[in-house]
């Protein structure tokens, strides 16, 4: 495959990285991704442990996990059958960094609540 000689720029709509970058940055591939770092799942496993996303969303995520190389699907030759999803090497590499977000919006959740009361309060003066 022929390498594109231009370098990647995020913030160029077009550029291929920013599309990478739209798709790890869904909230649903996020927690995605989290849930699979924990080893494969199954679509009903995924959609329980994900609380309040569609079967819709839930499918094109998986979908465009799999598309980019982050996520690999399974089907089982069984009645009825069985499909896992899982992360592939490219999706572990990632699994650190999204790691770190959950870390983040954990550790500082408290510091963000205070200052969404302290902006919401403002704004009602």
């Amino acid at each position: 495959m022929e390498s594109n000689s231009v370098e990647p720029d995020l913030y160029d709509r077009k550029c291929g990285s920013r599309q990478v970058l739209d798709r790890i940055g869904d909230r649903w591939s996020v927690l995605v991704v989290l849930t699979l770092a924990k080893g494969p799942k199954r679509y009903g496993e995924l959609a329980q442990r994900i609380d309040g996303v569609s079967q819709k969303m839930l499918t094109q995520t998986l979908r465009g996990l799999e598309r980019d190389g982050l996520v690999t699907r399974t089907v089982h030759a069984t009645v009825p059958p069985r499909v896992d999803y899982e992360l592939t090497d490219l999706g572990r590499d990632l699994r650190s960094l999204v790691a770190g977000l959950e870390a983040w919006a954990t550790d500082h959740l408290a510091e963000v609540e205070a200052a969404r009361a302290r902006y919401d309060a403002r704004q009602q003066a």
